[in-house]
């Protein structure tokens, strides 16, 4: 389904239901299909044509899926840009993707005019000197009657990853493979029309685009837009909209319950009670924090869900009764419509208590990545996508994530999970952040390096760190060097930037 015809429908069948809320400004359905086809019309005069790639960079505000819809009824294609990004992130990002035009929050301005004086950019929520004004542009030129273009197999989204184990890869998705990501969210999380779903996440990563928003618009529901992800406002958001769903890193979830903890404010005070679905991505919670997050909401109704920007996202689901008894686990199996593998180095299915990489299959699975042949023929293996994820098959089938495949460490032969380590060294009271990487060596292959920071300032020695291991671990995944550094390097995310940590500490991996 072409992604102009999502909204369409919906404003044709319910023109006066509210489709969007942030702050004091309501958008029905109606209006939204009046200024996206505005809003299209614009970029259409500034030069848009199909095919070229629209860059845009905001927060979650109305702005954002106006100019969304408006690219894909200019025949354009979507371009979102992470708004934390900094000046030559920003370049890297529009210059990779060949952006010709730009909408940017009025607050980024500078960032995205240094970035990337070459293209025309317009702002929104306010006005900057020299800039146009989208937000009026939306609102006063001439409507475009129906899509310039609405090829289905067309490119409409060019999507970065997180850049985790290298620089950021644009998946450039149609609106084929978007679309078909809202009917697997439907059938995994039972959504109906009358949701009200809560975007506090940033809106340009792939899960709250779209497994929520664009799902919402497939529904013909109700979207709430937070600028920013802030907890009091999050709680006070799903009390004064009477939420529905709502979806968050863990860390969501967790800093209300902390501040709580800490007196700096009442959960109890806050009704909750319309909320049936809390979904979390982005990591698993562990059995103590998960009972934790149970108690602390007054509810079980948690979910997870895993996926990869290159399949849309889908990928597997956690559901409310296993949230505790599979604590840690990314779920069993494939949403509907999507099949699942894990391979181990043989290329042959692992069965329980093995361990290998998720290999997935679904029709949202990605074209390629935009401008890197290798890239793509790396992860494709026929309609299969290798996410890159190693992952451990418990006796009941489910999955547990152990590492990313390009971060195993190999010891005399042995595999090392990075992250079965990190977790163990996080129990050390002196240990703040940490992160686990390999460092080549001749006559073991690679040794294990424990980086990290220290809660105290002080060094904390790599005997201390090996005896705080020892009944935890095997021998062989014990660390042989610590690096004290003031702090870890992260992508906006929050996700480890290991292949940064290894250039770092001049640790070269092919």
């Amino acid at each position: 389904m072409h992604l102009t015809a999502v909204l369409e429908r919906a404003a044709r069948t319910t023109p006066e239901k509210v489709a969007v809320v942030a702050d004091d400004v309501t958008l029905t359905y109606g209006e939204l299909l009046d200024r996206a086809r505005r809003a299209a019309s614009a970029f259409v005069d500034r030069g848009v044509q199909p095919g070229d790639r629209v860059a845009v960079m905001a927060f979650n505000t109305p702005g954002f899926v106006v100019a969304a819809f408006g690219t894909w009824f200019a025949g354009g294609v979507l371009v979102p840009v992470n708004h934390k990004l900094t000046v030559p992130e920003v370049r890297y990002a529009v210059e990779h993707s060949g952006a010709v035009v730009g909408v940017v929050a009025a607050d980024l301005a500078s960032i995205a005019t240094d970035a990337a004086s070459g293209i025309t950019w317009m702002t929104t929520e306010a006005v900057v000197d020299g800039l146009e004004a989208f937000d009026e542009l939306a609102e006063t030129c001439t409507p475009i009657e129906s899509a310039v273009d609405d090829d289905i197999d067309a490119p409409a989204q060019y999507l970065f990853t997180s850049g985790t184990t290298s620089s950021p890869k644009a998946c450039v998705h149609t609106h084929r493979t978007i679309s078909s990501a809202s009917p697997l969210m439907v059938s995994t999380l039972g959504f109906t029309r009358d949701e009200r779903f809560l975007i506090a996440m940033p809106i340009w990563h792939a899960a709250p685009l779209n497994c929520w928003f664009l799902t919402m618009m497939f529904l013909g529901a109700t979207v709430i837009l937070q600028r920013e992800y802030h907890p009091v406002q999050m709680l006070q958001n799903v009390q004064r909209h009477r939420v529905t769903a709502f979806f968050g890193a863990p860390i969501a979830y967790t800093m209300p319950v902390q501040l709580a903890k800490a007196g700096k404010l009442d959960l109890a005070a806050f009704d909750l009670s319309s909320v049936n679905k809390w979904i979390y991505g982005g990591a698993p919670l562990g059995r103590e924090v998960a009972i934790s997050l149970i108690e602390a909401y007054g509810t079980d109704r948690f979910f997870q869900v895993y996926g990869m920007s290159e399949m849309g996202p889908v990928g597997t689901a956690l559901y409310p009764d296993e949230q505790v008894t599979k604590a840690g686990s990314v779920g069993r199996g494939g949403h509907p419509g999507v099949d699942l593998r894990v391979v181990g180095i043989d290329g042959s299915d692992v069965g329980p208590g093995g361990t290998g990489e998720i290999w997935l299959r679904a029709d949202t699975r990605m074209c390629g990545y935009h401008d890197n042949e290798d890239a793509t023929r790396e992860s494709f293996v026929g309609p299969w996508f290798r996410t890159g994820d190693v992952a451990r098959v418990d006796e009941d089938g489910y999955l547990f994530i152990v590492d990313r495949l390009k971060d195993i460490i190999i010891v005399g032969g042995e595999n090392v999970h990075s992250q079965e380590v990190e977790e163990a060294l996080r129990g050390h009271p002196r240990i703040a952040d940490i992160a686990v990487v390999g460092r080549p060596e001749p006559e073991w292959g690679e040794v294990v390096v424990a980086v990290y920071v220290s809660a105290d300032g002080e060094d904390v020695s790599i005997e201390e760190l090996r005896a705080h291991l020892a009944d935890k671990v095997a021998r062989y995944k014990l660390p042989r060097e610590a690096v004290r550094v003031e702090q870890l390097p992260r992508n906006p995310s929050g996700k480890l930037t290991k292949h940064v940590i290894r250039e770092e500490l001049l640790v070269p991996r092919s």
